[in-house]
């Protein structure tokens, strides 16, 4: 039975403003309390600033070659947040090489380590493409629309971008180096832009440098300015192993004299790596950093801050807290960013993106309540998933979950296919395959894929479809099926029902594994072998997250 769709556009902000809450993590104890991570998804290098009623916060992230790109959360309290929107729509508008360039997908590359701040009646997120050079878009309404990207500076390696804007009206930015392109990295640069923010006036300087030193790979660098003193706060000593450090002056371009203010210690959490200070109007301090957890990506974490020594110890006495009281708010409200769809409405829910610019081929809401994706040509050398951009995924909200989809899937030809994944490196799917008037449904795996090793099938049943166009003059079958994968410890098992009561295991338990700089990311896959060939396509009807 068809879902019933709101056809009047106008009723989205109500839909938008829905208070969603996770049935796999929600980090508000409901006591007054919280556990970490508040954000247990994939939002890495985050950054957070607040606006001028000092009641909202606003976070975003990196967002590599996925598009929508630059995620925007906000939040009442840090504690709970939910997705308002996206400040690209597609890498980068009014830049028709750019945006041509992004229409395959470019893994790890894209937009990096962005910072957000709140400047004279504005919001503005800076960014560094490591390719391209330094962006930035601003707008007043960081739910809303944001403007087309401004290139700030171009060239190659400049990444992990932060402004300054001195009391004076002048305006610095911070950034750190990517060695992959430059090959040169663990130091940070200080230059001048003008008061707009919109291009460089002067030339870098090199502020700080941690080559050599347990200061290796000091990157991801936020810049603020406290009491007289100029701050950069950035990690470093590595990833998954590292540290924050915090580093002040007297002037913006040094030299700066630093201290490590939060490092794993005794705890669990490992890392911890770069995020964002905040300064509320309640008169607290409190830093939101990521957390590197391999397949699942990068987490956020929210630690308190004590500068009663004059420097920004955080944590408990510089480790990061597990559990700790809220910071104080007006809000007693508990949101989680939205996992679960219906598809029942006339735009993409917030939390899907593409593996690269999109375009309206790779497949679009319905008015029947469903989300269509179409079989993408893959090439004549297609070896495995890592070349297809229309992968419509979301990030692991969890360390444990179930998901579970209604789908149907429509094939014009042999040879297409369509079903659910769990997308990185390496990846699993349990998808149709349609052979004749038949559909296999298969358990597609790959190791490695994006070292170009070939993904292999396994036959889990044969199918028989459950309808049949008779008057299409190019005539369809299709398939009604539920799709489920679980993901406890990292690892993840499919099972299928053809009912959506009693549900088949198949295949072996799988490793997840990270894609490039992204947590492992899970949705719908369509592609279709033979370019010759009308589309075939996914019809999802909903897709449920629960424990």
């Amino acid at each position: 039975m068809r879902k019933l769709i709101l056809t009047t556009l106008a009723v989205l902000p109500l839909m938008a403003s829905a208070q969603y809450k996770s049935e796999v993590w929600s980090p508000d104890n409901g006591d007054g309390t919280y556990t970490n991570p508040v954000i247990n998804a994939d939002y890495s290098d985050p950054d957070v600033c607040v606006g001028p009623s000092g009641e909202d916060y606003y976070l975003t992230a990196s967002s590599f070659q996925c598009t929508p790109g630059l995620p925007v959360l906000h939040s009442r309290d840090l504690v709970n947040w939910q997705i308002v929107g996206y400040a690209l729509k597609e890498l980068y508008t009014g830049n028709k090489e750019l945006t041509e360039h992004f229409s395959t997908p470019q893994h790890g590359a894209g937009v990096w380590a962005p910072s957000i701040r709140y400047h004279n009646g504005e919001y503005y997120i800076y960014w560094g493409d490591p390719d391209f050079g330094v962006f930035m878009v601003k707008t007043k309404d960081p739910a809303g629309e944001w403007e087309k990207p401004v290139c700030v500076i171009e060239g190659k390696g400049m990444i992990d971008t932060t402004p300054l804007w001195d009391d004076d009206g002048r305006c610095y930015l911070v950034n750190g180096w990517a060695n992959s392109r430059g090959k040169f990295a663990s130091v940070l640069c200080v230059r001048e832009l003008n008061k707009e923010g919109t291009k460089a006036i002067g030339n870098p300087v090199i502020v700080f440098d941690g080559n050599g030193t347990e200061n290796r790979t000091c990157e991801g660098p936020k810049f603020y300015k406290r009491d007289g003193w100029y701050w950069i706060m950035c990690p470093a000593g590595g990833v998954p192993t590292g540290f924050q450090l915090a580093m002040r002056s007297k002037s913006p371009y040094g030299p700066y004299e630093h201290k490590i203010v939060l490092a794993q210690g005794k705890t669990n959490i490992n890392g911890p790596h770069q995020g964002g200070w905040i300064h509320t109007k309640y008169g607290e301090d409190w830093f939101l950093h990521f957390q590197d957890k391999e397949a699942y990506g990068r987490v956020v974490h929210l630690n308190p801050v004590d500068w009663s020594t004059g420097w920004p110890i955080m944590g408990k006495k510089g480790e990061p807290v597990s559990t700790y009281k809220k910071p104080k708010s007006n809000s007693t409200v508990i949101v989680n960013p939205v996992e679960s769809d219906e598809f029942s409405s006339p735009v993409l829910g917030k939390q899907w993106q593409w593996h690269a610019n999109y375009h309206q081929f790779f497949g679009m809401p319905t008015a029947f309540g469903t989300m269509r994706v179409y079989t993408h040509k893959v090439s004549d050398h297609f070896k495995n998933l890592w070349e297809v951009p229309n992968l419509l995924l979301q990030k692991t909200p969890a360390d444990e979950f179930t998901v579970t989809t209604k789908l149907c899937f429509t094939s014009k030809a042999d040879g297409q296919v369509g079903g659910l994944i769990m997308m990185g490196h390496n990846y699993q799917a349990l998808a149709l395959k349609r052979i004749g008037r038949e559909f296999q449904l298969l358990m597609i795996t790959c190791q490695d894929a994006d070292r170009g090793k070939p993904q292999h099938e396994e036959l889990v049943a044969t199918l028989k479809p459950t309808a049949e166009d008779k008057i299409d003059y190019k005539p369809g079958i299709h398939e009604d099926i539920y799709l489920r994968l679980m993901v406890k410890d990292s690892k993840v098992k499919f099972a299928y029902s053809l009912n959506g009561k009693k549900f088949t295991d198949c295949g072996q338990e799988y490793q997840m594994k990270e894609g490039k700089w992204i947590g492992a990311k899970f949705g719908y896959v369509a592609y279709d072998t033979n370019p010759k060939t009308d589309k075939g396509w996914v019809e999802a009807d909903w897709i449920h997250v629960s424990r």
